[in-house]
Order: C-alpha cells, then structure tokens, then sequence
C-alpha cells in the first residue's frame, strides 16, 4: 500500500511530515488531508490565526508531490 506524507506548506516554509500515512489511493489520502485541513483551520480560526495561504502537499513515497489541498479550498462560505 503506498505511503502518503502531508506536508504543510506556509509561504515559503515546509513543514514535513515525517511518518506519513498508508492509502490505497492518492484520492483517499485527498479526502484525508481535507478532513485534516478543516481541522486545523478549525484551531486557527478559534485561537485567532492567520488562515492565508497555508495548504497540504500529498507527496509520495519517491518524493514528488501528488496533490495540493489549500486550506481555504475546504472551506464552505456563502457568497
């Protein structure tokens, strides 16, 4: 089963994930990782962070990143 790392991109600086997690797809690690992000969104907006730019690459175990889930792409609003 392929591994997936979830990378948090903030600007110009990469926080790595070190372990990863196991999916069968890359969709499945997807919908994971919009499942997290709204998570950590949740935190920030509670204690009153910046939500601007931050995102999840979906990298591979041979390193190259296979999706990018931006952290205000999860979220629902209404226009």
């Amino acid at each position: 089963m392929p591994r997936y790392y979830f990378h948090i991109r903030d600007g110009n600086v990469l926080s790595q994930d070190p372990e990863g997690a196991e999916f069968d797809t890359v969709e499945l690690a997807r919908i994971e990782a919009v499942k997290a992000a709204r998570e950590l969104l949740s935190e920030r907006v509670l204690h009153g962070e910046l939500v601007d730019g931050q995102s999840f690459e979906l990298t591979g175990e041979d390193g190259r990143v296979e999706e990018v889930v931006k952290f205000k792409d999860v979220m629902n609003l209404a226009e």
